[in-house]
């Protein structure tokens, strides 16, 4: 039987031409393989997005409170958004465009890093003329600050096993 890799190979490169260049030009080439690819992946029912790392995250088959945990670490889980968050929880109000003078990030990273704070619902965006202005959701952070320890105060067996 024929692997999907092998059956585009020998469709393009047949046995007088390997090793030769081909004569199509190489974007006409290279899209016809990636269409044959998914199309040979299709009629073999194989149903998978190549260009996923993990896979399907399957969140759905965890408790709404390990999703949170998970989403509340994730949006803490790099030391930019770190320094943003003590940034604006020591601020006591909107931070307006001065974030980035606060970090020796570029304008566009920081950007990205506030992104992820307000995916998670720990900070609140609000657009006034050409900026944003940034604060901390209270509401959500003491909600995020109640979880994040009931996880971290879960009790640890003395199992000494490790």
């Amino acid at each position: 039987m024929m692997n999907a890799v092998s059956h585009v190979t020998n469709k393009y490169f047949p046995d007088h031409c390997r090793g030769a260049i081909p004569f199509a030009p190489l974007q006409i080439l290279k899209k016809n393989l990636q269409y044959e690819i998914v199309k040979i992946l299709e009629d073999r029912k194989i149903h998978r997005n190549i260009a996923m790392n993990m896979g399907i995250a399957k969140t759905e088959a965890f408790s709404v409170r390990d999703n949170k945990v998970a989403q509340y670490a994730k949006a803490l889980s790099h030391p930019a958004r770190i320094a943003i968050m003590r940034y604006l929880l020591r601020s006591n109000a909107c931070v307006c465009g001065d974030i980035v003078d606060q970090l020796p990030l570029s304008q566009s990273t920081v950007s990205q890093h506030l992104r992820e704070l307000k995916n998670a619902g720990l900070i609140k965006g609000e657009i006034e003329g050409v900026t944003t202005c940034y604060c901390v959701d209270m509401k959500e952070w003491e909600k995020a600050r109640n979880i994040l320890t009931q996880f971290l105060e879960i009790p640890v067996s003395d199992n000494t096993c490790c």
